[in-house]
């Protein structure tokens, strides 16, 4: 059961005395769990689908003056288990605020910040650690496959899939890659050469490398590495069809966008946003919305929860975003 192999997985990465809590709490708070907070001297918090609780040391939903509170000792021990003892080891990781464990989940670090010449260095005296929770929902993009494929020309359109944080844009793509990459009988095609940049290790969920989720049979990820760099890596040496990245923002990310698409190669990206106008009112972005560079557009909202497709668009530099109607957008 998927629900009590993350649980198992993530355990192993607990300390003693946090492990033991949840052990005594009901098996349902991990149905949907999405992070486990661990503050130095502060209320231990559980995030999910459902809101945010404080567990007591009985492993019951309580008070914040009634919860258990981490003490130096317990995230001394955590760092130990997430290192395996060895934080040099994990020095790069540690400079993102980051280390992914077996699973894809990712626990992320808060502490004073060590600087060398105006740069990050390394994190000290962690103070807090975030246990996320990496969940992957197959099926997610399959029923709208159909916006992002140009039947004529059997490619895929250049494509952005925005939502606001905690929106569900990375589930899309990560599925949506899935999708591209395995293909699809029903649509006609057999499936295309992706390629992912994975810089911060959420897309795949990669560990040691190797990707804990599924991304797909036709699929080579880079894990770890700036997007922008990335991409032109991959375009130079894994010949793909289709470029995968997440949260593109920046100028550097509009330039090698641009690089990659007259390198013949299609890419599909994420980024943070509620809107197509929020969106081009941004510097780094402008110029591709500017460039007519993208073709297809989702927009993902809460209407019914995190990742409802709110919105479809065709993108037409000379008419501006087409919407599509109601019964387009449930085709699939």
């Amino acid at each position: 059961m998927r629900v009590e192999r993350i649980r198992k997985e993530v355990a192993f990465f607990l300390p003693q005395r946090i492990r033991a809590i949840l052990d005594r709490a009901p098996r349902s708070f991990w149905r949907g769990l999405e992070e486990i907070r661990l503050r130095l001297g502060r209320p231990l918090a559980l995030h999910s689908r459902a809101g945010d609780c404080f567990l007591s040391e009985a492993g019951t939903v309580a008070a914040a003056a009634e919860a258990y509170r981490p003490g130096a000792e317990d995230l001394e021990k955590a760092l130990q288990l997430i290192s395996s003892s060895s934080l040099y080891a994990f020095s790069e990781e540690l400079r993102s605020g980051y280390i992914t464990i077996p699973g894809g989940h990712r626990v992320g670090l808060c502490g004073q910040a060590v600087l060398r010449e105006g740069r990050l260095e390394r994190l000290q005296h962690i103070t807090g650690m975030n246990y996320r929770i990496a969940r992957q929902i197959r099926g997610a993009a399959q029923p709208y496959l159909h916006h992002f494929l140009d039947y004529r020309r059997r490619r895929v359109y250049h494509s952005l899939i925005i939502a606001p944080p905690g929106g569900g844009k990375t589930t899309f793509l990560r599925d949506l890659a899935r999708c591209l990459s395995d293909g699809a009988a029903g649509f006609g095609f057999p499936g295309f050469k992706v390629a992912v940049v994975d810089e911060r290790s959420e897309i795949a969920g990669s560990f040691q490398g190797r990707a804990q989720l599924d991304i797909g049979e036709r699929t080579d990820v880079l894990d770890g590495c700036p997007k922008a760099e990335g991409m032109m890596l991959l375009l130079r040496s894994m010949g793909p069809e289709v470029i995968v990245t997440d949260e593109i923002g920046r100028a550097e990310d509009a330039a090698a966008i641009e690089e990659v698409i007259h390198g013949g190669v299609t890419v599909v990206a994420t980024a943070h946003g509620s809107s197509l106008a929020e969106l081009r009112s941004r510097p780094g972005l402008r110029r591709l919305f500017d460039g007519g560079i993208f073709e297809r557009a989702v927009i993902l909202g809460w209407s019914r929860g995190a990742g409802t497709v709110e919105q479809l668009c065709r993108l037409d530099e000379k008419s501006g975003p087409v919407a599509l109607p109601e019964k387009e957008r449930r085709r699939g």
